[in-house]
């Protein structure tokens, strides 16, 4: 059973994996023969030597640090976005009222608002929260409310007919048809909660991955901040592939997976 599913792990990405090595042996060479300086772009035997040097302070410290923004802005947004998305199912004029603004809510740069929450809860955690919430939150709402908006009609004058409430149509009907919606919605929200909390740890953090790369790149060590940003993308990947495996089991109990 695992030799099974490492083959077939290994035919679908082995074209990333085999593109992800010559992307490094390239930068290897290019930065070895000395064509770009290596406080602009270090090498990677480079950025893993500073990522080993650094190692107790990188995964001590500050990846630990950021993992606490990011799973706590991940779970207010999960929490507070589903509640609004069934909402605005729910009462189609909380929908329209709604909608625009979150839409609006989108172009308004996090960067712009970040000083705003340090003003308000200041250089705490709850800062950096606030930026994550606002960063994962969009995504969660419209994957709930388009998840639960779609392919339901007939499932519902069905369920009308057996005389079904309201409630009971959305539990039966709605909620399971909107899992890979909703899903979708959390794949791409807790990968903004990464991007959220190195946001917010670069404009007024004392911890965390993004202040770490922040403060090395003020001293141009390179090799360092590009640890910090390699710990950040392995992060994101990471809690993008537990949601995915989360979304396998759900709708596999559901039959939507073979």
């Amino acid at each position: 059973m695992t030799t099974v599913f490492y083959r077939r792990l290994l035919r679908e990405y082995s074209p990333a994996i085999l593109l992800v090595l010559l992307i490094l042996a390239v930068w290897e060479t290019v930065s070895r023969l000395g064509l770009i300086p290596p406080f602009i772009l270090p090498a990677p035997t480079a950025i893993w030597g500073a990522l080993m040097e650094e190692r107790r302070l990188l995964f001590g410290v500050h990846l630990p640090a950021t993992l606490l923004e990011v799973l706590t802005g991940f779970a207010l947004s999960v929490f507070c976005g589903s509640l609004l998305g069934t909402g605005m199912h729910l009462f189609r004029p909380l929908a329209k009222a709604l909608y625009p603004l979150l839409i609006i809510s989108q172009t308004i740069p996090l960067v712009a608002l970040s000083p705003l929450f340090i003003m308000w809860f200041g250089y705490t955690l709850w800062s950096k929260v606030a930026v994550v919430f606002l960063t994962a939150f969009f995504p969660v709402v419209v994957g709930t409310y388009d998840g639960l908006g779609k392919n339901t009609e007939q499932y519902r004058e069905l369920l009308l007919t057996l005389g079904a409430n309201r409630w009971q149509i959305l539990r039966k009907a709605a909620v399971p048809l909107a899992l890979p919606s909703f899903f979708s919605g959390l794949k791409l929200s807790v990968v903004y909660c990464v991007i959220g909390a190195t946001i917010g740890e670069w404009l007024g953090g004392s911890r965390g991955l993004g202040y770490f790369s922040r403060r090395m790149a003020g001293n141009l060590q390179s090799a360092e901040m590009f640890a910090a940003v390699v710990l950040l993308s392995a992060l994101g990947i990471t809690l993008f592939l537990c949601i995915a495996t989360l979304e396998k089991l759900f709708l596999k109990k559901r039959g939507r997976y073979s």
